[in-house]
């Protein structure tokens, strides 16, 4: 199956923050293990990188380009039908545009589920929302 990480989970598990880092790291591993993919947009890349640029933490930032470049990672691109089918979720759901961008790219790329820490996003329901506990 598909499953599109948030950046949120990214950021915890990179960055090992506590609590959250152990349970966004052992959730990717258990992706891994059971043979999941890991879908990315543009967006979540974009995310990631600000922090370590910002900080011109170079360890950080190769730590990131890693992880997207790795064989079970899929980033995926912010295309007119991403764009377009985003626009729809925030006019029905009024999510920011960030989450409405990832979670049309989740959509337009055929994931099973989307993997996140806010809660807010279980009220979409095109999608299976599970929320990193």
């Amino acid at each position: 199956m598909l499953v599109f990480v948030d950046t949120n989970i990214l950021i915890y598990h990179l960055e090992a923050t506590p609590d959250t880092g152990r349970s966004a790291s052992a959730r990717l591993g258990v992706l891994h293990l059971s043979g999941d993919r890991v879908v990315v947009s543009d967006l979540v890349r974009l995310e990631c990188r600000v922090g370590p640029l910002k900080s011109a933490d170079s360890t950080l930032l190769a730590r990131y380009d890693g992880f997207f470049s790795l064989p079970g990672v899929e980033v995926v691109g912010l295309t007119a039908s991403v764009c377009d089918r985003a626009a729809r979720i925030r006019a029905e759901h009024g999510f920011r545009v960030p989450d409405a961008l990832n979670l049309a790219a989740a959509v337009e790329s055929d994931c099973g589920a989307f993997l996140t820490n806010d809660v807010r996003l279980t009220r979409f329901l095109d999608l299976a929302v599970e929320v990193l506990s």
